[in-house]
């Protein structure tokens, strides 16, 4: 049983920074196929950042919108996945969730693929972002 706790949102003017860490426990090592995803009010939950590392390097795959602004990066001795965030814009406004799949996935286009039903869901942070 896989626990994920997030931190790290907040309230930040557009063109500001924040950094959101999600703390995995309850498993051996941090999953290799993780990822943040976003629901802002009335829309659909979207995948912002995945990663997958069963070769041993992280590979990423982001949505259009924060290609270049948004990182996604992992430290697996301590468990823990983050997401930087920089240049942000009002439309990135929405609860953030981390996530993650313990059961066999092969490809970081698999791990997305099932991420977007992964096994554990972290609570949520918000994060606001005004013009």
């Amino acid at each position: 049983q896989v626990q994920l706790v997030e931190s790290g949102g907040g309230s930040v003017q557009a063109g500001g920074s924040l950094r959101l860490s999600c703390a995995a426990s309850g498993y051996a090592y941090r999953p290799y196929c993780m990822g943040w995803f976003r629901q802002a009010p009335g829309e659909e939950r979207e995948a912002v950042a995945t990663t997958y590392s069963r070769g041993g390097d992280d590979q990423t795959i982001y949505t259009d919108s924060v290609k270049g602004r948004f990182r996604i990066s992992g430290d697996n001795a301590k468990k823990m996945l983050y997401l930087q965030m920089n240049s942000l814009k009002p439309e990135d406004t929405g609860m953030y969730y981390c996530a993650a799949v313990v059961s066999s996935v092969w490809t970081a286009y698999s791990c997305r693929e099932n991420l977007e039903r992964a096994d554990y869901w972290g609570q949520g942070t918000q994060v606001t972002i005004s013009s």
